[in-house]
């Protein structure tokens, strides 16, 4: 009975890789977090799935973030750099339910 490996950094790249992929567009973003739901799995990430969906990229405890500055470790396709106004939150709040 082996146990699986716990990698949020590796299911950080992964996730952050797909959402720049998808550009502006929130519809692809969905597909992307949809499509790739059957492959990784949400629940045992699911702290890391949502400091990316709203802070960008993975959070260390105290709130900052984790990625060095490094482009391909954060996402400008969260919350926090979201339009400061209801329409363009709750599109994400959208996408985040998917």
């Amino acid at each position: 009975d082996e146990k699986e490996k716990f990698e949020p950094t590796v299911f950080r790249d992964t996730i952050v890789q797909g959402l720049n992929e998808a550009g502006n567009d929130l519809e692809a973003i969905a597909k992307f977090l949809d499509a790739t739901g059957s492959r990784l799995d949400y629940r045992r990430y699911a702290d890391t799935l949502f400091d990316i969906l709203v802070a960008g990229s993975m959070l260390a405890p105290g709130g900052t973030r984790i990625d060095d500055n490094d482009k391909t470790k954060m996402t400008s396709h969260c919350v926090f750099f979201a339009d400061e106004d209801h329409d363009a939150i709750r599109n994400y709040a959208q996408v985040s339910k998917g």
